[in-house]
């Protein structure tokens, strides 16, 4: 099952687009470049930024073009390999001289007629570009048609191995600068990037704008730098492989696109072009740099979402493609990636499907960890040091997935041998159990084996003394026992066997009697008594049955008591004069037969005359009634708390038996109930 399970996991990995796998496999990429971002080792960007200082000195956005054109003019006397606007001019200039008459009222004809005459700001700035190497930017549009007529001018484009336009994307029309200025230009970019689940990781390289195949901004800026060759495209079988400008190649996906590699957001980046347009910056700034030009003022800039900031202005995105592709630093997801990936999943899977049923469940989950933890390793390491995009999260979500799967068969397969087992046990201590008439002398044997507190203690008025014992079936594993270990010092104990029928009452009376003998010889010392009970019960113990108990000595002179319990329910305190019932849980430690050699502590506490000791099994607490519910804790709590401070033993534990008897209403019951009542009464008076 495990491996059919594997098989069909390895199938979902291979699948291109599954819900939700695509998801994780890019938020694991975008983990890698948040962990570990890109480091700068060139400087070969300069961004000159629309930013708000910009609008604060030269006004609201857009600025004249004849403005643009000063921009432009300043940062090309510095001869920079390349200009890119970033700015899209789709219609003319409102505010150019000619215009100005019709946003003015009241001008006088002469104003107008010189302001007619003057140069156009779209002229100014055609003219500012012609001859430069500038690059404009073009936005691709989804439908409908280009916003202005005319074609977009062909870049030279020289195809390896096959036609690359039937694999890059297509945008039905353009929204680009208005003809005179775009005519002007070196060259013209698409300045579109890919958003997916609202991030940019990738951007296409080359794309196809009304049937004409358009090279992306960063791209033809890069080209129009290296002397404007044409570009180079080597096309596969399966798709585009590379698209080089120059000397520099980049490798792409088949659709064209290409994975950014981002750096951390860097002030250095960043010109004011209100510094530029003021002649603040030195002109070797500029010098042999790709020059962007853009608006980064909030409400004029287009922001996205990258791996490594939630904001990031679409120029500066630019600029990292630029950065990335100079320092040969671009990420990339080669075909192999993919059937390394599968490798990891089948080994792993395979590992688990062999191991999980053989190993314990914390060691098969520290295994699983283990193998998590190589894939993510290796997936981060290609990362850095190779720039190689390896989806390490899907098939460690699948090998999971495979692993809750396996553990989860496999613990109820032995959750069903062991249920299985202990249906067999129980059904051989049951017919054991129903051979009547030895049971029968069974039950006398055992219950004649207790004491009775007035045949124990007759004429004793310093203490009050009630004990019960009502096995579940003809003989039980419950077993209480008191007797004086001097004329001043009471000892007593309540404890409940593992087990029930004919076994536990065997090992009830074994442990009865061994600790009777260990307590006569160690007066005084219930830890003592405690630890050496334990070695004498566990050496005959062949069935590896435990029992429960809790011990204790009173002083009744003194009302001292020392008590210590192994594994047993606490006793319950119920003083005198009104005050709060409370459990005695402190000393004590597992039950005997459990742990070898462990060292019980012992616990005191000084009783006042009054005070009563409340000790049981818990076929007190377990009783079910005929719904099913459990008499539980809090009942019986409760029932201490009204019987109040002043009841007799005999009351408080007759009490509790028929309570508990009107609880269960005649069902039979699951296990034997034992109660033993204390109640100190003082060394003078039988009433406290």
């Amino acid at each position: 099952m495990g491996v059919l399970l594997l098989a069909l996991l390895v199938v979902l990995v291979l699948l291109p687009d599954v819900p939700g796998l695509r998801l994780l496999r890019l938020a694991a990429f975008d983990a890698y470049q948040s962990l570990a971002p890109r480091v700068r080792q060139s400087a070969p960007v300069v961004i000159v930024a629309v930013d708000e200082e910009s609008l604060r000195r030269y006004g609201q956005w857009p600025w004249p073009r004849s403005w643009l054109a000063r921009l432009v003019a300043r940062i090309a006397e510095a001869r920079p390999a390349a200009i890119g606007l970033d700015i899209l001019m789709p219609e003319p200039d409102r505010l150019s001289p000619d215009r100005l008459p019709e946003l003015l009222e009241g001008l006088d004809r002469e104003m107008a007629r010189k302001l007619a005459g003057m140069p156009r700001n779209d002229t100014v700035l055609a003219a500012a570009l012609r001859g430069r190497p500038v690059v404009l930017g073009v936005a691709g549009l989804e439908g409908g048609a280009p916003a202005l007529p005319g074609g977009l001018g062909q870049v030279p484009v020289r195809a390896f191995g096959g036609d690359p336009a039937p694999f890059v994307p297509r945008f039905a029309g353009a929204l680009r600068s208005v003809e005179e200025i775009d005519t002007a230009a070196a060259g013209r970019g698409l300045i579109n990037v890919d958003s997916e689940g609202g991030v940019v990781r990738r951007m296409p390289l080359l794309a196809t704008l009304g049937g004409a195949l358009t090279p992306s901004f960063g791209i033809e800026m890069l080209r129009v730098a290296a002397g404007a060759p044409p570009l180079a495209v080597r096309v596969g079988a399966g798709g585009l492989e590379a698209v080089a400008a120059g000397d520099l190649v980049v490798r792409t996906e088949p659709d064209g696109r290409a994975w950014l590699h981002y750096s951390r957001h860097d002030p250095a980046r960043f010109l004011s072009a209100a510094d530029v347009l003021g002649g603040r910056v030195e002109p070797g700034r500029f010098r042999g740099r790709l020059v962007l030009i853009g608006a980064t003022a909030l409400g004029v800039s287009d922001y996205h979402a990258t791996p490594v900031s939630d904001r990031m202005s679409g120029v500066e995105i630019h600029a990292q493609f630029l950065e990335a592709t100079i320092d040969r630093a671009l990420l990339s997801r080669p075909p192999l990636a993919r059937w390394i990936e599968i490798g990891m999943l089948v080994a792993g899977g395979l590992l688990l499907v062999i191991a999980v049923p053989l190993l314990r469940a914390r060691t098969s989950a520290v295994l699983l960890l283990l193998v998590v933890a190589a894939a993510l390793g290796l997936g981060f390491l290609l990362y850095t040091q190779r720039g190689v995009l390896l989806d390490a999260a899907t098939p460690a979500l699948a090998l999971a997935a495979l692993f809750t799967v396996m553990l989860a068969v496999t613990l109820t397969e032995a959750e069903s041998q062991r249920r299985a087992l202990r249906h067999q046990v129980e059904q051989q201590r049951e017919a054991a159990a129903r051979l009547a008439g030895e049971l029968e002398a069974a039950r006398r044997i055992q219950m004649g084996t207790l004491p009775r507190p007035a045949a124990a203690f007759p004429g004793e008025t310093r203490f009050d003394l009630y004990a019960m014992l009502e096995p579940a079936r003809e003989v039980g594993g419950d077993l209480y026992d008191f007797f004086r270990l001097d004329d001043d010092h009471l000892f007593f104990m309540i404890g409940d066997v593992s087990g029930k029928g004919l076994p536990g009452s065997l090992f009830m009376a074994i442990s009865k009697a061994l600790y009777k003998s260990t307590a006569l010889r160690r007066h005084g010392q219930v830890a003592v008594m405690m630890r050496e009970a334990d070695a004498e019960i566990s050496r005959d113990n062949a069935e590896g049955l435990f029992v429960t108990v809790l011990a204790g000595i009173l002083d009744v002179r003194t009302g001292e008591l020392e008590y210590c319990s192994a594994g047993h329910e606490p006793p319950l305190l119920l003083p005198r004069g009104g005050r709060a019932l409370q459990r005695l849980a402190e000393g004590g430690g597992p039950p005997l037969c459990a742990v070898d050699g462990f060292p019980y502590v012992p616990a005191t506490r000084r009783l006042e005359p009054g005070d009563t000791l409340c000790l049981i099994t818990d076929g007190v607490t377990e009783a079910a009634g005929p719904d099913g519910q459990l008499y539980g804790r809090a009942r019986l709590e409760a029932l201490l708390g009204h019987l109040g401070g002043a009841a007799s033993a005999a009351e408080v534990g007759e009490a509790i038996r028929r309570d508990v008897a009107a609880f269960t209403g005649g069902t039979e019951p699951s296990d034997d109930m034992a109660v033993l009542i204390l109640r100190y009464t003082g060394p003078l008076s039988p009433q406290g």
